[in-house]
């Protein structure tokens, strides 16, 4: 067998709008990320999946040997909870793809990842769209069968532009839009140094909520407004606006209170509340503010939104 290679790219992801409430039907305004991750995938002439990732710095950091047959088995790996989940993948590949790795088929696969794992911008989401494109199959599908959430990671994945995102009774809503604010070099993400796990963040929501049938309806009022709006001013009364939203529901602070209360501009956390980025809406570059207090990765929008 003569080997042959493919490579499959998907785009990292940010939620701007509509944490937790997009599980319950609000419109949520989503944007792919300039980082993102690859997956190569070489045939090979043995009867064996050999799976090895890599970090951004080129570093490797996981890796896997997996029997395919007759079922997926790992020979060996340097983390077992890891190798777990890939088998967990590859079953669901094999489920909505019978013919999927069928016979005697063996294939290297090589990640990699352009940002750092605990940046949160879609280490799962890029690699469930690059193996559901290997196996050619509904990437939303597998997502269900392994990490779960609303899906809008895997339209981030898939879009080149920034979008809307809204789960509905018959499936989801996806449309591109036309979001690129005049005031676009007053936005910066700022890394609050710690990954924040969004499946446990939903499990507390779902516990918290009560009655949110008018939040949802604000919330997509101002994921609207949001795409709409020409000041930076009316922007950053609304990232207000979604904060005290979200704050009530789940009865937590918003970040701003709780690490910068004594910033001149507004911040806006970005998904599952307690880590990964928020957004800073400032007339003034807020680098060295944030730097000052241990937070040194601040990314400005042009350099962060695809």
């Amino acid at each position: 067998m003569n080997p042959t290679s493919k490579t499959f790219y998907s785009n990292g992801k940010l939620l701007i709008t509509g944490e937790y409430l997009i599980l319950d039907g609000a419109m949520a305004l989503a944007i792919p990320t300039k980082y993102g991750q690859s997956l190569s995938v070489e045939t090979l002439d043995k009867n064996l999946l050999e799976w090895e990732s890599f970090d951004h710095e080129g570093k490797s950091w996981f890796e896997a040997t997996v029997a395919l047959s007759p079922e997926f088995k790992v020979i060996k790996t340097n983390d077992l909870a890891i190798s777990e989940r890939l088998i967990q993948i590859l079953n669901a590949l094999k489920k909505y793809n019978p013919k999927f790795l069928d016979g005697a088929m063996a294939v290297k696969i090589s990640t990699k990842a352009d940002f750092p794992k605990n940046w949160g911008l879609g280490t799962s989401s890029t690699l469930i769209n690059n193996v559901a494109q290997w196996a050619n199959i509904d990437a939303y599908k597998v997502l269900a069968d392994t990490f779960g959430g609303s899906g809008y990671d895997i339209a981030c994945a898939k879009h080149n532009a920034p979008l809307t995102y809204q789960l509905e009774n018959d499936g989801r809503t996806i449309i591109e839009r036309d979001f690129n604010p005049q005031f676009k070099d007053q936005l910066y993400f700022v890394f609050l140094n710690k990954k924040q796990n969004s499946r446990d963040g939903i499990a507390s929501y779902q516990k918290a909520k009560s009655d949110i049938a008018g939040a949802i309806s604000e919330v997509t009022a101002i994921t609207n407004d949001m795409i709409s709006c020409t000041t930076l001013e009316t922007f950053q009364f609304l990232m207000a606006s979604h904060e005290t939203i979200i704050s009530k529901i789940i009865k937590q602070h918003p970040v701003k209170e709780q690490l910068f209360n004594d910033f001149k501009g507004s911040i806006k956390s970005l998904g599952a509340w307690g880590g990964d980025f928020v957004m800073a809406a400032s007339e003034d570059n807020p680098e060295a503010y944030f730097k000052a207090k241990g937070f040194d990765t601040v990314i400005p929008y042009s350099k962060m939104i695809l």
